[in-house]
């Protein structure tokens, strides 16, 4: 399916968070899938995105959600076919730590089944606050690093207190990361040149969460502040697309 001005199709889940606290989050799309709180009810407050609805999910730090991976089979995206994209209107807020901030995605550290994944505020190549598409074929570390390496970086920062349209593409060659409908180029970083497939994490993979991940056995890298809308898609949409996106739902 898909939509009128510009063909944009149609994403496999969107959410819009506007589900009282205690209740499931449940996306269109082509997929009906339900996000779960993991860390007690999760305000709904009011100042929404104006093409999501009045209101959005207040994340306090220490709280997420997630689909167990055998629950959303259709957001397993891996192998040299698999395209994706992630989009998510961020509000972000100060954490009481400098760690980056995971938005949503399948990606497991601790049992070494990253995917892919949207991140802010990745501090790795002299990165802090912009836009990250986080991306992996093995599941594991980079060869020679303590972590993951494989990401397209903007050059933008992503500021604290103001709505922020926040996403990344993958094509199956460059993966690039894109700020307020616009790609937020960065020479050797943004596009990223990754000719690779996306792991397969298998039955043991990640779960597909938000506002956090699954590293050295716990649960970290909160994203903290609201959320607007977040939607994945199985194909990497244009820049142009991603500009009509945001100035169809702009605040």
């Amino acid at each position: 399916m898909y939509t009128c001005a510009m063909d944009i199709p149609q994403p496999l889940c969107r959410w819009t968070f506007q589900e009282p606290a205690g209740e499931p989050r449940q996306s269109s799309g082509r997929y009906a899938y339900s996000l779960i709180e993991q860390a007690g009810p999760i305000a709904r407050v009011e100042g929404g995105v104006k093409g999501c609805g009045p209101f959005a999910a207040e994340i306090k730090e220490g709280q997420w959600l997630r689909i167990r991976r055998e629950d959303c089979p259709e957001l397993n995206l891996h192998g040299p076919n698999a395209r994706v994209t992630v989009v998510a209107w961020v509000k972000r807020t100060q954490k009481s730590n400098g760690e980056c901030e995971a938005v949503a995605g399948m990606w497991n550290e601790t049992h070494k089944s990253r995917q892919y994944c949207l991140f802010l505020n990745l501090k790795i190549w002299d990165s802090n606050q912009q836009v990250c598409g986080h991306l992996s074929s093995t599941g594991a570390p980079s060869p020679g690093y303590k972590y993951c390496m494989e990401a397209a970086i903007g050059a933008s920062p992503v500021a604290l207190g103001q709505w922020h349209h926040a996403a990344f593409t993958f094509d199956g060659i460059w993966a690039r990361a894109y700020l307020d409908g616009r790609w937020d180029e960065r020479p050797g970083l943004n596009p990223y040149f990754w000719p690779c497939a996306i792991n397969n994490g298998g039955p043991g993979g990640s779960d597909f969460t938000v506002a956090a991940v699954d590293r050295s056995g716990l649960i970290g890298n909160w994203y903290t502040g609201l959320l607007g809308g977040l939607a994945v898609y199985d194909v990497a949409l244009t820049g142009e697309q991603i500009a009509e996106l945001h100035r169809r739902e702009a605040v």
